[in-house]
């Protein structure tokens, strides 16, 4: 058992994060947090994440006060090389929901280098909260009309940001990912969650 005693939470619906929640071996609960998503005006990408993270797991801890609930939210944009467009201005990708906006999504990506940028919290009642974002970069190839359209049709990832998912065959569309953890790109900072989690009393590897 973990040495602390309180329930932990995941505070999202996602069934991507829920199988990386797992991967630390710690027992715990997912719960949809149900917050409007909506970015705010002049917000930057890192802003965001970070904002919705602490919302998702604040608006999860009202009705879980004695639980540990972490919080993790998203987003993707297109790094233009030489641009002067601020990030406060940037477009975010969001889930594609249908066919035609995944072709428009990858099409655009082809060739260019994509930020991911993932805001993690973690709320205990008896600790500080921990706020944190990390970044993933991922250069796709370029990649023709016949590729995407295929992919699309394989994997389906129309509730994927990005349209792709990098656990599955999404990863055959990348020329090169840059990340201090692989695992952000998926939806969940590991590491992160993991020093935070023994930071706090949750110790996998000394239960």
């Amino acid at each position: 058992m973990d040495t602390n005693n309180e329930r932990l939470i995941l505070a999202s619906s996602s069934p991507y994060r829920k199988l990386q929640m797992a991967r630390l071996g710690h027992q715990f609960i997912t719960q949809s947090p149900n917050i409007d998503e909506t970015r705010l005006a002049s917000e930057t990408p890192l802003d965001l994440v970070k904002r919705l993270s602490y919302q998702k797991a604040l608006a999860v801890q009202a009705s879980f006060p004695e639980s540990t609930i972490i919080g993790s939210d998203q987003v993707a944009y297109i790094k233009e090389q030489g641009s002067s467009i601020s990030l406060s201005d940037v477009n975010i990708l969001t889930k594609p929901r249908t066919v035609a906006n995944a072709i428009q999504q990858l099409s655009a990506c082809s060739g260019k280098s994509v930020r991911f940028v993932t805001g993690l919290c973690c709320l205990s009642p008896q600790h500080d909260a921990e706020i944190i974002a990390e970044y993933v970069d991922v250069t796709f190839r370029e990649l023709s009309e016949h590729e995407i359209e295929n992919y699309i049709n394989i994997e389906k990832p129309l509730d994927c940001a990005g349209s792709f998912k990098v656990e599955g065959l999404g990863i055959t569309l990348f020329q090169k990912i840059e990340s201090t953890d692989p695992n952000t790109l998926i939806g969940l900072p590991l590491i992160a969650l993991n020093n935070i989690l023994i930071s706090i009393g949750y110790n996998s590897l000394l239960k």
